[in-house]
């Protein structure tokens, strides 16, 4: 059949064949460029990307500064200034240790995704090699500690950094208003909050958004001691080789071996201990690898790392932001919260979780893996709160602007709501006790001494996803665990299907008695949304996913046992001795549907998520093959060892 161009063109011959001769030449040569027009595709779309590098480019002008700070190290900045100049901007700051790269005032490092309405409402954009990093001067030390005692300009810190970069930006950038506000997504998001301390006059308004604030007891690297081997391993095979001179980009190198396999469960099982990664993979690109295992208990190197004790007499307004299934930095938002609650409470502050992982905010969030939110969760935060607040503190205060103290997204119902404080002051306290048969009761079970028992093998560990991965999914966050209450060694307590909704907000305290043949072990409890086996498939459904009897992690977090008493001095297990083990889980604010179970699954390895306990008192980091055994693990559930989990359910 021929196309439509070409019938087109077959009319334009016979027409052309009845013009006078005068008129046909005329009529040959438009014929002649009849092909060309009929086949023109049509003009590609321009990417949302492309879109925002234009607008960029056409209405800011990049600078580029080698700021001094006050022991005469200078921190390369970039600057992005509205060409406008009929009126003043306030600055917008982020400080990074990620390079504010492409470098030269010609290549414009373009603004981050769906910030376009930051751009259009007009702020002078300004980014920092941090210390030591980059194109900055000075020596780079991860999570630089506060130093609360300044004795002369050779004591700096990343408060004090912050500090000289806002003065000197107040002072030489021309066209600004005199009011500075800064945020910043994980690492960036811990050098938002060391900025609030001992901030600068001119520091009005400060967004840490998923910010680092204690890398043993909760962000990143150890959760209550245990090592989020997956995670770090692939962080710093990337990240952390020593700076060369300063002036030169220090790159961020790739690994430099091949895994050999995209099945992370097989590679790292393969590996064997941790003794095995550094000579053998890491070398001395990643000398903070090594601080951090030899780092074992909560010493005082830990301890200098943690920015919450120094939260105090905070003036600028303050926007901690996190995500519910952050994977990364869940603990760092909630604790910048309490600490300004208890430390500054005249501070204006409001906290913000919504169903995202980590920096899931700058996509659409509308799901997470499987799990549906029914709304674009992020544009609302970025639309009706991010960019209002930085508004409203250094551009316009208006009358009619008030965030709550907490503006939380409830999850299960999907819906945003607000509260006076977190958590709601009128969410009681209830206990959910393990009971026989694996139920889960609001009711104590009776009689003498019961307990459930598996054995828990280092050799055949737990896996923390089904997903084929080389590392941490963010997706794990949500994921279904039917495989995993399928193990053995995975005990799981179910309630019966709920004859109402039940919302639970705020923390999840485990208080656990157990026992061990070992002289260590690992406690991981998790908190599960079992789906009725009616709940519908999503539509459209292209990945297949069957949603009936699905069952959604909503919380989930290790407990090393050897800190059951004391970070600071662990201690080993008396074999087949009850103990109690009682930690707290990061906060949820999910509603258990009607119909639907509350589950929860206690084992003792997710791996590799989180390294492997040899189940035997020793140093991991150094421990061989021959120390990892096999150990018989009880939960006790009557009596006076009864082992539960205390929620706060919101009425």
């Amino acid at each position: 059949m021929p196309s439509h161009g070409a019938v087109k063109q077959t009319r334009c011959i016979v027409s052309l064949m009845r013009c006078p001769l005068s008129k046909r030449w005329i009529a040959i040569s438009l014929l002649l460029a009849l092909p060309a027009l009929f086949s023109q595709e049509p003009v590609p779309k321009k990417s949302p990307e492309a879109e925002r590098a234009e607008y960029f480019r056409a209405n800011y002008t990049k600078y580029e500064y080698l700021i001094p700070m006050r022991d005469g190290v200078r921190l390369f900045t970039s600057i992005y200034a509205p060409k406008d100049t009929s009126q003043k901007y306030p600055v917008l700051l982020m400080r990074t240790p990620y390079t504010v790269s492409p470098y030269g005032d010609d290549n414009y490092r373009g603004l981050p995704a769906n910030t376009e309405k930051f751009a259009k409402e007009g702020f002078i954009f300004v980014y920092q090699d941090v210390r030591g990093t980059a194109k900055s001067e000075g020596e780079y030390v991860n999570m630089r500690p506060y130093l609360p005692v300044k004795h002369g300009p050779k004591d700096v810190d990343e408060a004090s950094d912050a500090y000289d970069t806002i003065d000197w930006l107040v002072k030489n950038v021309p066209d600004n208003n005199g009011n500075v506000g800064i945020w910043g997504i994980s690492y960036p998001g811990f050098y938002a909050a060391m900025a609030a301390i001992d901030a600068h006059p001119a520091l009005k308004a400060a967004s840490p958004q998923a910010p680092i604030s204690d890398w043993f007891l909760g962000d990143d690297w150890r959760h209550n001691g245990a090592l989020y081997l997956a995670h770090a391993f692939g962080f710093f095979s990337g990240f952390g080789r020593p700076w060369v001179e300063p002036g030169d980009i220090r790159p961020h190198p790739t690994t430099t071996f091949e895994r050999g396999t995209p099945d992370g469960y097989d590679f790292f099982l393969r590996l064997g201990p941790l003794r095995n990664i550094d000579p053998a993979l890491f070398g001395t690109q990643a000398a903070f690898w090594k601080e951090l295992l030899e780092h074992r208990r909560y010493d005082d190197y830990w301890q200098a790392r943690n920015i919450r004790p120094h939260l105090k007499n905070v003036h600028p307004a303050m926007l901690p932001v996190g995500g519910w299934f952050d994977a990364e930095d869940l603990a760092g938002p909630l604790a910048v919260y309490r600490a300004l609650e208890a430390q500054s409470p005249e501070t204006t502050r409001t906290l913000v979780m919504g169903p995202w992982s980590h920096g899931g905010w700058m996509g659409d969030g509308e799901q997470l893996g499987n799990v549906r939110f029914a709304s674009k969760t992020a544009e609302f935060f970025r639309d009706k709160i991010m960019l209002p607040f930085f508004v409203h503190y250094l551009k316009t205060p208006t009358d009619d602007f008030k965030l709550p103290k907490a503006y939380v997204f409830e999850t299960g119902r999907n819906q945003w709501r607000k509260h006076d404080e977190w958590p709601p002051a009128e969410a009681a306290a209830r206990m959910l006790y393990f009971s026989e048969g694996g139920k889960l009761s609001w009711t104590p079970p009776e009689g003498g001494q019961a307990f459930d028992e598996y054995v828990s093998d280092p050799a055949k560990p737990v896996p923390f996803t089904e997903e084929t991965s080389a590392g941490m999914t963010y997706n794990y966050m949500t994921s279904d665990q039917r495989f995993a209450a399928r193990r053995t060694d995975v005990l799981a307590y179910e309630s019966e299907p709920l004859d109402r909704d039940v919302t639970v907000a705020g923390p999840i305290e485990c208080d656990l008695r157990v026992s061990t043949t070992g002289t260590d072990a690992d406690w991981v409890v998790k908190l599960v949304d079992g789906y009725p086996g009616t709940y519908p498939d999503p539509d459209p459904n292209p990945s297949g996913v069957r949603m009936g009897g699905y069952r959604q992690l909503v919380r989930g977090e290790p407990f090393r046992a050897r800190f059951r008493n004391s970070f600071e001095k662990p201690e080993a297990s008396e074999p087949g001795r009850v103990t109690k083990v009682a930690f707290s889980m990061p906060d949820v604010y999910h509603t258990f549907r009607r119909g639907h179970r509350i589950v929860v699954h206690v084992q003792s390895s997710w791996f590799p998520l989180v390294d492997r306990n040899p189940q035997k008192f020793v140093d991991i980091d150094r421990a061989t093959e021959a120390d990892f055994q096999e150990a018989t693990q009880r939960v006790y559930r009557s009596g006076d060892n009864r082992s539960a989990i205390r929620v706060r359910i919101l009425q």
